[in-house]
């Protein structure tokens, strides 16, 4: 049977709770697979397993209750190795890459911070900085709404400075937080969202980055910050060579199954 991977520790990292079940219906029990100084939280894999709200649950839980009791290198939601051996060859393979990371992430966490515009108090603010839209907007009311040119002239300056502010905003976000955090991994661009940036912060400091969260928020009523976290370090765990199962680097803030 093939090996589904949760994640990667020491090999010193404290054991699992007793009974602890993972992904599958009914869910398969949670295991340690060691190798020299690594060890992987895994699991028998499945058949036909696919990303549902409860699986991807099923995979964060693990992961939350391993990162509970120290540094994990999350792997992606499903993450399949052919089957044990694989996995401790991988551990053995890549064990300078996997120590170094986990050394590098020990006793820090993940927060993934999505930001988009308010609507109404976004265009709030581009009227009222922007004279040449707000003189144009106030010809077409007089003119009962302006000429088809005219209408078609103030939309494109609207969006065109909506998407200057979103620049201006999403800059502004990051450069608020990165202060309180020891690194920085921006997600793609195309996910919706003016921001996805999530931060890697020590446990002892995540006190002091949620305040600064909320400050943002009180700074920039014309936001909506969307925060997750505390998660184990998805964004921060530099895959290494191609392999059976892959570090979670690609998977952003977390699971779909997130919850604001």
């Amino acid at each position: 049977m093939s090996t589904y991977v949760y994640g990667i520790t020491a090999a010193s990292h404290p054991s699992l709770p007793e009974g602890m079940g993972g992904v599958g219906d009914p869910s398969r029990p949670v295991r340690i697979l060691r190798e020299g100084e690594l060890a992987a939280v895994v699991s028998d894999a499945p058949e036909g397993l696919r990303p549902k709200r409860r699986e991807l649950l099923a995979h964060q839980n693990v992961l939350s209750e391993i990162g509970a009791a120290g540094c994990v290198l999350p792997m992606r939601f499903g993450s399949v190795a052919p089957d044990d051996d694989a996995v401790t060859g991988v551990l053995a393979e890549r064990a300078e890459h996997y120590l170094e990371r986990l050394r590098a992430l020990d006793d820090r966490v993940e927060y993934n911070v999505k930001a988009n515009h308010v609507e109404d108090a976004v265009l709030h603010h581009v009227m009222a900085g922007n004279p040449e839209i707000r003189a144009l907007a106030e010809a077409n009311r007089k003119a009962g709404g302006g000429s088809y040119e005219d209408k078609i002239r103030l939309g494109e300056m609207v969006a065109a400075a909506v998407k200057a502010k979103e620049s201006e905003d999403g800059a502004a976000l990051e450069h608020a937080l990165e202060g309180v955090a020891d690194a920085v991994s921006v997600g793609p661009e195309s996910t919706g969202w003016l921001a996805n940036v999530s931060y890697l912060v020590k446990r002892e400091e995540a006190e002091e980055f949620l305040a600064v969260v909320e400050r943002v928020r009180t700074d920039m009523p014309h936001l909506e910050v969307r925060l997750n976290g505390p998660l184990p370090p998805y964004s921060f765990v530099e895959p290494g060579p191609a392999g059976p199962a892959e570090p979670a680097g690609a998977a952003a803030g977390g699971t779909d199954a997130e919850a604001g």
